[in-house]
């Protein structure tokens, strides 16, 4: 069963350490090599994420897996 408050929680999370770059939406979707909206909807918690696109994520942010989910 998914959890509305974790997916909020990461989808936050996502959001802040993409804005601490500087980067749009557009841009991390350009480097993760997914639409715009895929990126739109984990930030609003409107979708969750695999775990395909979480390791695809933290490489495109050139971060580490656990920074990445380090959301608590």
């Amino acid at each position: 069963m998914k959890n509305p408050e974790h997916i909020k929680a990461f989808g936050d999370h996502l959001r802040k350490i993409r804005k601490q770059k500087g980067w749009s939406q557009q841009h991390l979707a350009d480097v993760v090599n997914v639409p715009k909206v895929t990126i739109q909807r984990i930030e609003l918690a409107k979708s969750s994420a695999t775990l395909d696109m979480l390791v695809s994520i933290a490489i495109g942010l050139e971060i580490q897996l656990l920074e990445l989910l380090d959301y608590q």
